[in-house]
Order: C-alpha cells, then structure tokens, then sequence
C-alpha cells in the first residue's frame, strides 16, 4: 500500500505526540508511526513511573522531618503500595488512553516500525509482516528517541543487567542492587531502592552528577548513604559475572568483589537511528542526528527544500522530556508555517527555534536530596570566556526553609554574567527545591537585569526567600556597606531574620 499525507511523524513518545499536534492544529493531515506504546520511554518506563517510585517514600522522610508529622509517620513504607500506584501512573503499560487520544484529535497511527526509504518516504513494517508506505508531501520528523549505553566491560553484556526499563518496571525490589553510573538515572534508582530497604551500591569512575556544580554531587553522595547505601567513587568495574545460583559478582579494577542480586547500568544513552533508513537520505545510521535551531536535519537532502527534521533525545541537544517536547512545538509549528506559506520566525527566540536549548536548559534530578539547574555552572561559565560573579547561600539563612523542615538542609548558587549583569546559571540543593528552578529559568530566558530583581519580591514565608538571600550575596548597588542581612541565621525563637519585621499572616 502507499498513501499521501501532509506529515509523518516516527515515534509517538511525549515529543512525537506534540510535533503531530501542533501539525495537526495548523490543518495538517498526520500521521505518526508507533511500534511500542503510544506514549513513548518518559510514560511507561522513564520519568512518570521513576518519579512516582521515588514520590512515596520522600514524602515519608518529609513528615518525619516536621515534628508533629514526624510521631504519626512512625510505619515501614508499604513498597507493594507503591509499585500498584506506579502501574496506575503507567495505566498497566497500556496505551489505549493515548490511541483515544489520537483518534480524538485527529491524527492517524500506524503500527510498527518506521524508517526512511528516500526523501519524503517512509515505509512501514506491520508486526505480521505487511508493509504500508507513507508519502510526506511537507515534511517527516524523526523522533525515536534514545536507548541505553551497556558499557563494553567485561561480562556485563551477559549477566543479564538491568537498564532503566526494568529498574522502573520492577515487580519486588532485589535485596542487594549495585548501581553503576554516577548521572540522574543512576543516583534517581539508588534513592528509589535505597528507600525500599534494598542493600545499593553505587559506583561512579568519577564523581556524581558531572554536569551540576560539585555541591550537588557531594550532597547526593551524603544523602544517599544516610539512607544507608554504599557509595563508592574513582571505582572502575572491570568485570561482572552472573553465578549459576543467580548472585551477581562485580570484580573493581584493585581486585576487590562485589556480590549483588542486580546490577543496574546507567552509564549513558545512544541514538536509536540504526534501522531507520538513514542512507536512503545520505545519513548515517546509528549516528546522532545533526539540527539547526529550527530542528531540521543538516544534510543535503534538506537544503533546498526542507523536508526532514528531528526533535528530542535523537538529536542530542538536550535528554529531557521537556525539553524535547519544546522543540517539537517549534518544529510542529514551523512545519505548519511553512505548509500554509505564513511568515517564519528563525531569528533567536523566534516561534519557531528551539534557542532555549543553548542557555536555559532545567534539570531535576529528584534523588536525595532534590538537586535542580539550569543554565551555565560557574566554571563552564568561566570556560566559555565569561566573567561572573557567584552567589552562594545556605539554606539555614531562609525562614521558609526553616518552618518547612527541621534542619533544612540545602544550598543555592547564582552565576551572573558581570558584564550583562544577567543570571545565566542557578542551581538549588535541599528537600523540595526543585519547584525553584523554574523561576531561574524565567530569569535566564528573559534575561532579566539582576538589579531589577530586587523588586521582585519573594513571599514569606517561602522558600522563594532564597533569592533574597542570593542577591545581597551579590551586594545591591547604592547600598550601604553591611546593609545585607543574608548571612543572618534564623531566630529559633519567631524563625525570622533580624530583618524582619513583619507581623505573622492569620
């Protein structure tokens, strides 16, 4: 079979979805192509069902850090109720609420699997062995995501090692997991099992959390092993074995063995393009795939007249589900723009680029504690030929913090451009911080001027009082030497700073 259509979309993850969509609502007629769950990675196996593994038992620790909660949170967390919650967020790893979905927005699915046979073609393999082809008259998107990396040590490949998949799907928590890599995935895992009561050990070649500043690493480290796992750093594992008896034993480079029940590997992620016709179009298959800030795919198939884009993780820009999802409703809408013949908008910032990919990227990584970014850390900063200055603070100077948990801890760092005098990097560390990065990201985008954020003023008392403290780190210009009340601690006695001197709300 062949059949026109205005778009075809491979992959129907989160990004996929919204590329059709945004298609869709400017009149287009799509069609996305599926062979595993319309839904994609971040629904069934990755940032939904991690998250709600992760939420239950920091919720547990969060009452017990607030006496009064604390005597009442005095039971075990109920882990077989966690992972039911779990397969309610994944809907049983069923799709039909989001085929519903499709149908009733309009776009067709096709079923199996997708992959390039020239420009503006696509074939398509059905599960019994049919084949269907789609023609594009505007445009096709590539949005297959991206699979695991299983490192080449040695037997790893063989011992039947966990990947993220089975991490999120498991059934009944190991008694004994060793974690290797040091990324989200990684320390995200060890917090999940290390608050089942599994025996984790993680092992990083180097620090945690590489791309955050090194507080961030440091803090995770602390608070996984106050959760009683084991974590080991500067380690390499130079081979794995499964036993007979089912034990797996992990060898380190200075001889020492390791036993574990799994082994969890988070090492990195590849591009899944192999299979996907890349040399139909004079591309290379397995490759990570090259994009414009308008998300079209730089090949010479493509230059005189735009046909092929990729958005998400298969472009390497940025591995998030939300940042993916914001290129895909720049491409969704420049592929209508230009299907329509309405006016572009490639300038940076415009509707339609993905500008947000080079300067402003948030990321979470919800372990313990929460650790959230955005934006440039001080030394990449510095790196890129910049001058700044840094604000840090902890959090023990922040009321809210105080009130929302005994003995918060935590801490929050500003990188400012000293010539622009702009935030171009935040990054924040505690219990529940992650609901704070999204301001710093508005800040980075609309770079706004750090003198004008002293009128943006934070409620008390909030968290948000952070900004506060971080800005007369940076000392207010006109101000009088000494004025900062920043590095005030909290009075035990009201939890406010000397400063202030308001009266409590009703």
């Amino acid at each position: 079979m062949q059949r026109e259509t205005d778009v075809v979309v491979i992959g129907a993850g989160p990004v996929g979805e919204n590329v059709a969509d945004r298609a869709r609502a400017a009149g287009l007629d799509v069609v996305i192509v599926e062979h595993e769950l319309v839904g994609g990675e971040c629904s069934y196996w990755a940032c939904v069902p991690s998250k709600t593994l992760l939420r239950s038992a920091a919720a547990l620790r969060a009452a017990r850090r607030v006496p009064g909660a604390a005597e009442a949170a005095t039971g075990e967390l109920d882990v077989d109720a966690v992972l039911r919650r779990r397969d309610f967020w994944v809907s049983d790893w069923s799709d039909r609420g989001a085929v519903d979905w499709l149908d009733s927005v309009g776009i067709a699915l096709e079923r199996g699997h997708g992959r390039l046979d020239g420009p503006r073609r696509v074939v398509v393999e059905r599960s019994d062995g049919e084949t269907t082809t789609l023609v594009a008259r505007h445009a096709v998107v590539l949005s297959t995501g991206s699979d695991p990396v299983i490192p080449p040590i040695d037997g790893l490949a063989l011992s039947r090692p966990w990947a993220s998949r089975e991490a999120t799907s498991v059934t009944a928590p190991p008694r004994r997991l060793a974690v290797i890599g040091g990324g989200a995935v990684a320390l995200e895992m060890a917090t999940v099992f290390a608050g089942f009561g599994t025996e984790v050990t993680v092992l990083a070649r180097h620090g945690l959390l590489g791309g955050m500043e090194p507080f961030a690493g440091e803090a995770v480290a602390d608070g996984l092993r106050g959760l009683g796992a084991s974590v080991r750093l500067g380690v390499d594992v130079v081979r794995v074995e499964r036993r007979p008896d089912d034990e797996v034993r992990l060898e380190l480079a200075d001889g020492e063995v390791l036993v574990a029940d799994e082994v969890l590997v988070a090492t990195g992620r590849r591009p899944r393009t192999d299979g996907l016709g890349l040399e139909t179009v004079g591309l290379e298959p397995g490759e990570w795939l090259d994009v414009d800030d308008s998300l079209l795919v730089r090949a010479s198939t493509n230059e005189e007249a735009p046909w092929l884009y990729a958005v998400g993780d298969v472009n390497r820009r940025a591995l998030l589900t939300h940042q993916g999802k914001y290129q895909a409703r720049a491409a969704g809408d420049l592929i209508g723009a230009r299907a329509t013949g309405r006016p572009l908008e490639l300038a940076p910032w415009g509707a339609h680029t993905a500008t947000a990919d080079h300067s402003a990227v948030p990321e979470i990584v919800f372990a313990e504690p929460e650790c959230g970014a955005v934006g440039r850390t001080a030394e990449s900063a510095r790196r890129s030929g910049r001058t700044v200055r840094v604000a840090d603070v902890d959090f023990g100077s922040v009321s809210g913090a105080g009130i929302h948990a005994d003995g918060f801890a935590g801490r929050a760092r500003l990188v400012v451009d000293a010539e622009l005098g702009t935030v171009i990097g935040a990054t924040f560390v505690g219990p529940d911080v992650s609901e704070l990065v999204h301001a710093a990201t508005i800040a980075i985008v609309g770079e706004v001027p750090v003198d004008r954020l002293w009128h943006a003023v934070p409620a008390f008392p909030t968290m948000s009082e952070v900004w506060l403290r971080l800005l007369e780190a940076l000392g207010r210009p006109g101000a009088a030497e000494g004025a900062a009340a920043g590095d005030q601690a909290a009075s035990p006695s009201t939890g406010t700073t000397d400063d202030d001197d308001e009266e409590p709300a009703a």
